[in-house]
């Protein structure tokens, strides 16, 4: 687990908040020592930021220090670090493409600077949208051209020159830029997220844009009920089909969907509408791209990343980030400040946790849950210190900031303050509960279906550590897996949505299921709750970027508005579903409270009944038994209503139920709970009451 770290006594270091977080779960005591060394480590890196960085604010600006930035006075400054080099120029449109005439002048610690001072009428000596390239000579006297890592705007060259991305130099005119006239929004209590690609957000067979995200997607969220965005695929990459995960260029907003000042605008106008605005950032690793990506810039084997094996992502076929040393960190502390300040993002979620975690990288290793796994010699210390670090600057710098961890391992502590000792996200992805329904759909009739087993899956999770639920992301709907709607109905799909057409049973149960799968996980599995863009109407296909395998076709990779706009096709149900479950979210706030308690879970009738913020969830998943007057314990007492019945006409169920008709609570206590009542509840239907 070692690094470059603190030699002090782990015993000894001072952890404000440890005592909370060994309260609440002793199980963590024989591994104090261990979490007080961590901290340990993460405040050696802060002191060394403050003693030799210029200050948590200085530090994490560094794209104002590197990169290639205009002074007041037109001047160009441009600095990079490249610790292997034997010297740096720059060439470009400004020069003639002159590959010598522009030298950087060496400074300490692998730091290299060139001036260049405006032009005699004042103006920049490099103009807008000019083309630049680093040239960097090598210790073994070749040149080779790369791209400046900190460059804030690079583009896909056209067919007939290559593929590899050019640098522009982003400087228009303060006319032309666009200026945030809406705050950042605070953090909702609870948190709707709309996951989604701003590539894939068209039905056309084109690459969609920024503003048509900004025009024609955004009004769809705020109507659907959600209240947080994640855009995906932003940072620059030069693989289109690698969904985002492949960047070349981390600074530089992908080009794709439009220039910089139009994702401003699709930030801010997301903030008009109230929408938190999260990107999906990729630290874990980065392409292994040379000529337009991070790797052997310097003309090493180094640089950004670890030399040799430890370096490569065997599975991923990337290189890995040496967090450890000191540059790195300013680079990817400074890139997630960037996207903050510049583009006046409200969060992130971060890609890859399990992998920055282990030494293993999560390939191979199963966590089992015993917590030997997450305090041994197999967890990787600089990834985990990486971690508290950058949850630390985020929430220092925006204290409404959110953070979401992709980690499949389950490491005790992921949703907890840097202060504990922790790593200080403040949401987990619940990947467990997409892989079950999947599992389910796959491998298991619905009247076969293990109601335990189900509960389990939606509720195990770390008590005060909060996770975001969902059924199926983006993960579900790549081609060579089947979203929830297709396992469903894939059979029917395309000749059995219309309400025009003859009655089928396949399309009457993958509706009733597609939205009692929702609901379960809304209500029950965490937080927080995730939807993938176009599975909230059952979107019919899956998506696949246009690549050499499918003859770079573009007909699975964008989302088919047009379905769910028309009245005649039953993806309108599913749709008025899920805007259902949200706005009723937003009146109940069931995610933002603690975790449901479940009084019935009864497996021959297929029977759910929990209850969450004085909300009662009541579902039948059995496929055709209905039951009059069935006995639902409950705690609170009074009158009660139908707020949300997934039975009625519009959401396309059979109106079996009057919604009208109130609840009265019987003083008699039933289920563990201190009244009762009696409900009809049909089969494959979902209700939830609330008092009155």
């Amino acid at each position: 687990m070692g690094g470059k770290y603190s030699s002090l006594d782990p015993m000894q270091v001072e952890v404000p908040d440890i005592k909370n977080l060994l309260g609440r779960d002793p199980y963590l005591q024989p591994y104090e020592k261990e979490i007080r060394r961590r901290y340990a480590c993460f405040k050696d890196i802060l002191e060394s930021i403050n003693e030799n960085g210029g200050g948590l604010d200085s530090f994490t600006k560094g794209y104002r220090y590197y990169g290639i930035n205009v002074q007041p006075d037109n001047t160009i400054i441009c600095r990079e670090w490249a610790p292997g080099a034997r010297q740096l120029y720059l060439t470009g449109d400004f020069n003639g493409w002159n590959r010598e005439s522009h030298p950087y002048n060496k400074q300490e610690y692998g730091k290299w600077e060139l001036i260049l001072p405006p032009n005699q009428d004042g103006t920049c000596a490099i103009p807008h949208l000019s083309e630049l390239k680093v040239v960097v000579e090598t210790q073994n006297g070749s040149k080779e051209d790369r791209l400046s890592p900190y460059a804030t705007y690079v583009v896909e060259p056209p067919k007939e020159e290559g593929t590899i991305y050019k640098h522009k130099f982003w400087n228009p005119l303060q006319t032309q830029r666009h200026i945030f006239r809406n705050r950042k929004v605070a953090r909702p209590a609870s948190l709707r997220i709309y996951e989604c690609h701003v590539g894939i957000a068209t039905q056309e067979l084109n690459v969609g844009s920024y503003d048509n995200f900004t025009d024609n997607i955004l009004p769809r969220i705020i109507k659907q009920g959600y209240n947080a965005i994640q855009l995906m695929a932003v940072m620059e990459h030069a693989y289109y089909a690698s969904f985002g995960y492949q960047v070349t260029s981390f600074y530089a907003a992908s080009s794709r969907y439009g220039n910089p000042e139009q994702l401003k605008r699709l930030v801010d106008r997301a903030h008009e509408l109230g929408l938190v605005v999260m990107l999906d950032l990729v630290h874990s690793h980065a392409s292994k791209n040379v000529m337009d990506g991070l790797n052997s810039f310097d003309g090493t084997d180094s640089c950004f990343f670890h030399a040799g094996p430890r370096g490569e992502h065997s599975l991923w076929d990337s290189r890995l980030f040496n967090y450890s040393e000191f540059e790195v960190l300013r680079f990817l502390l400074s890139n997630i400040r960037w996207y903050m300040e510049e583009y006046q993002f409200d969060g992130f979620r971060f890609d890859g946790v399990t992998s920055m975690l282990y030494h293993s990288r999560g390939i191979g290793q199963g966590f089992g849950g015993h917590y030997d796994d997450y305090f041994s010699l197999g967890v990787d210390t600089e990834g985990v210190v990486y971690l508290m670090l950058a949850n630390y600057v985020i929430h220092h710098f925006n204290k409404d900031a959110v953070t979401i961890a992709e980690d499949v391992s389950g490491m005790p502590g992921t949703c907890r303050p840097v202060t504990e000792g922790c790593l200080g996200f403040d949401y987990r992805l619940a990947m467990a509960i997409p892989d079950k329904w999947i599992e389910l759909l796959k491998h298991c009739s619905d009247e076969d279906w293990d109601i335990g087993n189900i509960i389990h899956t939606l509720t195990n999770r770390r008590w005060m550590e909060p996770n975001v639920a969902y059924c199926e992301s983006h993960d579900q709907a790549l081609v060579g897996d089947k979203t929830i709607a297709f396992w469903l109905m894939d059979k029917e799909m395309y000749t059995h949505m219309s309400t025009l057409s003859d009655p089928s049973p396949i399309i009457d149960r993958g509706i009733a299921l597609h939205k009692l799968i929702r609901f379960l996980t809304h209500g029950l599995g965490g937080e927080a709750y995730l939807n993938f863009m176009g599975n909230e109407f059952g979107h019919p296909e899956w998506l696949d970027f246009p690549r050499e395998g499918n003859n770079s076709s573009y007909h699975y990779a964008r989302r088919q508005w047009n379905l769910v706009d028309d009245e005649l096709l039953k993806y309108k149900y599913l749709n008025e579903w899920d805007a259902a479950m949200n706005h009723t979210e937003a009146k109940y706030g069931w995610l933002a409270h603690e975790p449901a308690y479940v009084s019935w879970k009864h497996q021959s009738d297929k029977v759910i009944v929990f209850e969450r913020n004085g909300v009662v969830f009541v579902f039948n998943f059995h496929p055709s038994k209905s039951f009059p007057d069935y006995k639902i314990g409950l705690e609170g007492s009074g009158e009660y209503r139908i707020v949300l019945c997934s039975d009625e006409p519009r959401f396309g169920g059979h109106n079996r139920i009057d919604v009208s008709v109130p609840f009265f609570t019987s003083d008699e206590g039933y289920a563990g709970r201190r009244h009762s009542l009696q409900v009809y509840i049909p089969s494959r239907c979902a209700i939830a009451l609330a008092k009155v």
